[in-house]
């Protein structure tokens, strides 16, 4: 009987063991899942602001952008730290804002290594076990645009002294390659000559009377006419984002792969693209995830564009490094008050200004006030119609106060506007005594940013700028029926032109 007993307590003792271990099996299994790494993709939109369906712009069609929003979660606030791309991109690609790591000023150092400490996201990816991807073979151009201003390669390994390779492949994204991070550039919304055309192909383009533009802008056909282009490029990237979409359920992927959609800085217009007001900084941010987050969710908590590098390594359960400026914005300790803005070089034009924007006010110090917001740039002479077409209207009288800022002969020393009262920015209150103590505050808070930011170092090898001048100055003279058409409006092609002075240039020797 004791013998039965001693092997009755045996067995139940190697089934509690067993049990034990199943147990314990299956908890690693679900630890095993939840630690899962993602695949993640970002859809990085060139020169867009807000200008979604999404955002609530009218005569705009974005249906996968508004369904991916409905999915997933749609930010309010969110902001670049420069709103010109390079830098922009900089700040991104690193995590760290670009004023910091020496990489603010538009296509400079390019031959220059980044600074030890820092390290380009993409191989945090890559040591994590990430297949890292640029482009995507859909999309216009094959979206595989880098831009930034440190030494790099597209594809290869990296070191940061003497290999520079920011991706391992191109273009496509296969089950083989899981987990992946897949940057695509949707480069149809940036300003070129494939507009006229992606207009002429579209089977609805927007009709230029319909639509509304903010009230800076002067009431013209040709702006008009500039908008409803701009927004077709708007439609046409949204058909992108559905084809990508399209892939990752053709291949399996869409319920473990997240999705970011930013642009890279606002819309290249008045105010917007290299400026530090709203439609320069203010990024539309879509992010995402089935797996982890209830769709239809609206944030309105202030989004700096690092904080996005941040969270991307946070989902593929990557350590934050501590150089990194960004926070993780999924994080229950997630925290920003600010986002500090600087505009510096861009091409021809040494700027310096800086800023600070929360959910309510957004404060601007003009360090160079006379270099004026029209600073008569070559690339903008190509590029913004709506520049021409009021610099004439000034001249005649007949910009109202508030389209007429844009075009003064020089800035003022601090801007201080309130954003949930004053949207687009039309009242500076930074002469308002009422306003003292506040701006007083910003001020003091932006200049602790400046020293948060101080750079790493000084190298200072910008790109030579003097072929753009040079081809302005021979549309003027050369070609004065061009400069004509210019002044009216119409984009005559800055590649087109630009190619014909290489041509005259090459002549002349």
């Amino acid at each position: 009987m004791k013998i039965y007993t001693k092997h009755f307590i045996f067995i139940i003792a190697l089934s509690l063991i067993l049990t034990a271990c199943e147990k314990s099996k299956s908890q690693t299994k679900e630890a095993i899942i939840e630690k899962k790494q993602p695949n993640i993709i970002w859809l990085m939109a060139e020169d867009m602001s807000t200008d979604l369906a999404c955002y609530g712009l009218p005569n705009v069609k974005t249906p996968y952008l508004d369904k991916m929003a409905t999915e997933g979660i749609r930010f309010d606030n969110a902001f670049v730290t420069n709103p010109i791309c390079s830098p922009s991109r900089s700040a991104m690609i690193i995590g760290t804002h670009q004023v910091k790591t020496n990489t603010h000023h538009h296509r400079s150092n390019r031959e220059v290594p980044l600074d030890k400490q820092f390290t380009p996201f993409t191989q945090k990816l890559r040591e994590a076990g990430y297949t890292t991807i640029l482009g995507n073979h859909a999309v216009m151009k094959k979206g595989r645009k880098i831009d930034v201003n440190f030494k790099h390669e597209a594809l290869g390994e990296w070191d940061g002294e003497s290999k520079f390779g920011l991706f391992d492949k191109y273009d496509t994204f296969e089950k083989a390659d899981e987990p992946f991070f897949a940057q695509i550039q949707l480069a149809v919304t940036h300003r070129g000559d494939w507009w006229d055309q992606v207009r002429s192909e579209s089977k609805h383009p927007v009709n230029p009377d319909t639509v509304e533009m903010p009230p800076y802008m002067a009431d013209h056909p040709a702006i008009r006419l500039d908008w409803a282009k701009y927004l077709d490029q708007i439609e046409y990237m949204d058909n992108e984002v559905g084809m990508i979409f399209k892939e990752l359920e053709d291949k399996g992927m869409a319920d473990n792969t997240v999705v970011i959609f930013i642009g890279d800085n606002g819309r290249c217009n008045i105010r917007g693209k290299g400026y530090l007001h709203d439609p320069g900084l203010r990024i539309p941010l879509i992010v995402y995830y089935p797996e982890q987050f209830k769709g239809g969710e609206v944030r309105k908590d202030v989004v700096s564009a690092t904080d996005i590098t941040a969270s991307i390594l946070e989902f593929a359960n990557i350590k934050i490094p501590e150089y990194m400026t960004g926070q993780p914005m999924f994080n229950e300790n997630f925290n920003r008050e600010y986002v500090y803005g600087a505009r510096d070089l861009w091409d021809e034009i040494p700027e310096e200004s800086r800023g600070i924007t929360s959910d309510e006010w957004k404060y601007i110090r003009n360090d160079k006030p006379e270099i004026p917001f029209d600073a008569h740039q070559g690339y903008l002479e190509f590029y913004r119609p709506a520049v021409h077409v009021m610099r004439t209207l000034k001249k005649e009288g007949k910009l109202t106060k508030e389209q007429a800022f844009f075009f003064e002969d020089s800035k003022p020393v601090e801007e201080l506007y309130n954003l949930i009262n004053d949207p687009f920015e039309l009242v500076n209150l930074a002469d308002n005594p009422q306003y003292e103590g506040l701006l007083a505050d910003l001020r003091e808070k932006t200049i602790g940013f400046d020293n948060l930011m101080k750079p790493v170092s000084i190298i200072y090898n910008p790109k030579n700028m003097d072929q753009t001048i040079g081809l302005v100055k021979w549309i003027k003279t050369e070609h004065p029926e061009i400069q004509k058409q210019m002044e009216e409006g119409v984009e005559v092609g800055f590649k087109k032109w630009g190619k014909e002075y290489r041509n005259y240039l090459k002549n002349q020797k």
